[in-house]
């Protein structure tokens, strides 16, 4: 099992500092520190409302952000903004755990019919520190999404903003994304790589000894590498059928509004010799 940190800042910047105290215990217990509010009259008049939780995660364990009205970064913590106490009761952040799974989402609050009609709705900040064991959904975020490297599958779905996938292992889904992808894939398995109903330009980072066979339909842009493994062999009214090295892992590409494009991760040898070469 391994212990990973969450914090849940429904944020806004009311000067919360040296309010917030750190928090930690051994074994296996959860560790929570107290939910506080507090409303101060700064230039802005926001209020912030943190809530810090620790779990433990066994590893493969699945992670779930769903429904979030902002960023997601998975590193360290969750923030949101409102212009006042009343404002965070229209949003709820929900968190459920177990040993195998943890699952944080966003959904309307409390609010009174003319406070939800009229009033302004926080906005979130999701950051979390994960295990790299793991396998990763996101859906449903009006937002960037950043994501460390993890050694697993990853799913986004229903994303208003840039994601940024420093690594992932097995397969990929992104469907339904309103702004470029950049992701890098350690190894592929058979389910491969599925992109669907994306708007931007998509950027896929191999890693050594991946090799991928892509099919795209219905696409306005172009597929390109400078790899010298990479061939295209189709390209005509949207359609583009394309291989990097021997083929074999499937890259399926449908509806994209932008260009694809393929090159290499790169190892730890080359960046030290890339040091070596700039120095």
């Amino acid at each position: 099992m391994k212990r990973i940190i969450l914090v849940v800042l429904l944020v806004s910047i009311a000067a919360l500092a040296g309010i917030v105290r750190s928090y930690s215990k051994t074994g296996r217990s959860i560790s929570e520190l107290p939910r506080v509010v507090s409303e101060n009259s700064n230039s802005q008049g926001d209020v912030r409302d943190e809530i810090r939780k620790s779990y433990e995660l066994a590893a493969g364990a699945k992670v779930e952000v769903e429904g979030i009205n902002g960023a997601v970064k998975i590193e360290t913590s969750d923030t949101r903004t409102a212009k006042s106490s009343e404002a965070l009761q229209r949003r709820k952040i929900i968190i459920e755990n177990t040993a195998t799974s943890l699952k944080i989402r966003g959904e309307k609050g409390d609010a009174g019919i003319f406070s939800r009609l009229f009033g302004s709705s926080p906005s979130e900040k999701i950051l979390l520190k994960l295990p790299r064991q793991i396998s990763l959904v996101t859906q449903g975020v009006n937002g960037v999404v950043t994501v460390g490297e993890i050694d697993g599958p990853v799913e986004v779905h229903g994303v208003n903003g840039r994601v940024d996938i420093a690594q992932a292992s097995g397969s990929a889904e992104f469907h339904g994304i309103n702004g470029n992808i950049s992701v890098a894939l350690k190894r592929l398995e058979k389910e491969g790589i599925s992109l669907n109903g994306v708007n931007g330009n998509i950027e896929l980072r191999l890693g050594e000894g991946v090799n991928v066979e892509v099919e795209a339909h219905g696409m306005n842009g172009r597929i390109s590498s400078d790899l010298p493994d990479f061939v295209l062999e189709e390209a005509r009214h949207g359609n583009y059928h394309a291989r990097v090295g021997s083929g074999g892992n499937s890259v399926s590409a449908n509806g994209i509004n932008g260009n694809i494009r393929l090159s290499r991760t790169t190892t730890a040898a080359a960046k030290t010799e890339e040091a070596k070469i700039k120095s």
